[in-house]
């Protein structure tokens, strides 16, 4: 039982990772496409214009930036890995509340003078979704 649900959370994640990254270079292709388009429009217009160097420079500048836009930049790379962190540890930190809790309410069941003691565990494995949520801060901070 617990392998099945593992593997149906892996699948979830995959999914999702697949999912975000096609959604990805969809928008970046539209942009792309929208600034082609765009140039294409001012260069198909009738009217004389002049040029300075530094409207050369930009034009630099800004075919740089087109550049950098393909594929996920450090940045997009940051926010997944903070974004993956908090959300494996919360799901972590779900299935391990889960077993503790199930586990302690049969334990008070028979004796009422351990829940002090479950109390414990149960905080022990809420604390996991704790240590991910610092980990995408601390990432967060490098991006």
């Amino acid at each position: 039982m617990k392998k099945k649900i593992l593997s149906v959370i892996l699948c979830i994640i995959v999914l999702l990772l697949i999912g975000v990254t096609s959604a990805y270079a969809v928008n970046t292709s539209n942009n792309t496409n929208y600034i082609n388009n765009e140039q294409n429009i001012v260069s198909n217009s009738n009217t004389v214009t002049t040029t300075t160097t530094a409207d050369n420079e930009k034009q630099g500048e800004n075919e740089s930036s087109e550049e950098n836009k393909e594929g996920l930049s450090n940045h997009d790379i940051g926010l997944l890995a903070a974004a993956l962190a908090t959300g494996l540890a919360c799901i972590g930190a779900g299935i391990a509340v889960a077993m503790v809790a199930s586990s302690a309410i049969g334990a008070i069941s028979e004796n009422p003078s351990l829940l002090g003691k479950t109390i414990i565990f149960a905080g022990l494995a809420e604390g996991i979704a704790i240590y991910g949520l610092i980990i995408s801060i601390m990432i967060l901070n490098k991006v």
